[in-house]
């Protein structure tokens, strides 16, 4: 067997034996903010996660009060706080991969550049949170950290997966069909991220499709459209499984692909707890 600079002797795609016999995950970063009700956020990135197959670690910026029903506060944390939470991890942890959520202050988003600027990771995976469901579609994410996110954080992103309404915000532009979703993810490409992943859900003429732009090739992700209220948590959860199976070493198309199948299981099973849009259903397997 092979082994790498971390002498490391690769078994399958999930695990890596050292010299010494030691079996470990692949490990995978979770940049965001919490989600107290559990379905959403920091804490449905780490579900998503390690259901995909990865270690799952985590540097929390802020936090909110949210159930399935409102968000009534949200605590941004110190800044050196968060710097030394990434300093930790990226000190200790061999990371494959990054994912960004909600980073809530252009501050943050300079904080959380600026490091993973340093960090010179390869996979870095850029969820522009800007709204919850849980808080009616509150806005969480001002315009000038959505400007800042667009010039420090976009360039050094492997892939950005805004959904509909995040595409139209970050372009200004009015998006109802598919030419209108191509045309803002070659506006995105623009910005410098290498690649786009335009999440469709079921307001286009197709159910449920995705479109990925990589600056030359569109490639389009149908998906099964199922009708259900309870999917709090699915923009955090795709962009998480993203960034696990990119941990992994798989292609992005495969990332993509396999973290969408997911996705449509977690929904599928999504639980009906909580008053509100309940969570998508992390584990549908077991």
């Amino acid at each position: 067997m092979s082994t790498g600079n971390s002498g490391c002797a690769i078994v399958n795609a999930l695990f890596c034996v050292t010299e010494k016999g030691v079996a470990y995950l692949k490990q995978a970063l979770t940049i965001a903010a919490s989600d107290s009700g559990g379905g959403a956020g920091i804490q449905a990135d780490i579900k998503a996660m390690q259901a995909s197959g990865v270690y799952a670690l985590s540097v929390l910026v802020a936090i909110t009060a949210q159930n399935t029903r409102t968000i009534t506060k949200v605590y941004p944390l110190p800044n050196d706080i968060i710097e030394a939470q990434i300093d930790a991890v990226f000190d200790d942890f061999e990371i494959g991969a990054v994912k960004t959520g909600l980073l809530l202050s252009a501050e943050i988003v300079r904080v959380v550049s600026a490091k993973l600027r340093e960090s010179k990771i390869n996979h870095l995976v850029v969820d522009p949170v800007m709204t919850a469901k849980a808080g009616g579609g509150c806005e969480l994410l001002k315009t000038d950290a959505i400007e800042k996110m667009k010039r420090d954080l976009f360039p050094l992103a492997h892939l950005v997966t805004p959904n509909l309404h995040e595409a139209a915000r970050l372009t200004g532009m009015n998006i109802t069909t598919l030419e209108d979703v191509k045309e803002a993810a070659r506006h995105l490409h623009q910005l410098g991220c290498a690649n786009v992943l335009v999440k469709g859900g079921h307001f286009l003429q197709q159910p449920a499709p995705d479109l990925l732009y990589d600056g030359e090739i569109f490639t389009l992700f149908q998906g099964e459209f199922i009708d259900t209220p309870h999917t709090h948590g699915t923009g955090c959860t795709y962009a998480a499984a993203i960034a696990a199976h990119l941990a992994l070493g798989k292609d992005l198309i495969a990332a993509i692909r396999a973290s969408k199948d997911y996705l449509t299981e977690t929904i599928r099973h999504a639980l009906t707890i909580g008053r509100g849009r309940g969570p998508v259903h992390h584990f549908p397997n077991g």
